[in-house]
């Protein structure tokens, strides 16, 4: 099963120095049967852009609680077998922010990555990603003016990154 790990520059660079992903479990965003329910979308490309959109806000959630980590949002998608991949039923039906929300019961090595996400080195001079992450939790709690500077993070599309690209991305 494709899942859509968030995370941050901070953490990507420890996974990268200990080969991992982790520890488990670890929260991440896929094509889910409620995700699939509430796009009423066929289209499997669609689908995953919307898991690989609700991991980008996600990572968000990790730049409000790093303060240390670059205004850039990191999604990594990895490939992991579905027996590693526990479904949030109860949570996905409670709360729409938590849709493809999926808990992983093992730590995924880096190199199982078939992609990393993340925002252009020029995000931090946008400042986009940096109010956006100052501006999650009000825009979690209802906050009308808030979502709006967090939709505005989603008006920058994630870069594309092989695996090998890592180091690249971290330099």
């Amino acid at each position: 099963m494709r899942v859509y790990v968030p995370t941050t520059m901070n953490a990507l660079a420890k996974a990268q120095a200990e080969g991992s992903l982790g520890p488990a479990p670890l929260l991440a965003y896929a094509v889910t049967p409620a995700l699939r329910e509430w796009y009423l979308s066929d289209d499997i490309e669609e689908l995953e852009y919307a898991a690989l959109v609700r991991a980008a806000q996600a990572s968000l959630r990790l730049l409000a609680a790093d303060g240390t980590a670059p205004r850039r949002r990191v999604v990594l998608a990895v490939d992991v077998p579905d027996r590693a991949v526990a479904l949030r039923n109860d949570a996905e039906h409670a709360d729409s922010a938590a849709l493809g929300a999926v808990s992983l019961a093992e730590a995924p090595s880096l190199a199982k990555a078939a992609a990393v996400h993340a925002d252009a080195d020029d995000a931090e001079v946008r400042e986009d990603v940096g109010a956006a992450a100052d501006a999650v939790a009000a825009a979690d709690a209802g906050d009308e003016d808030a979502r709006f500077v967090v939709d505005g993070a989603e008006d920058h599309e994630l870069l594309w990154f092989a695996n090998q690209e890592i180091p690249g991305l971290l330099g």
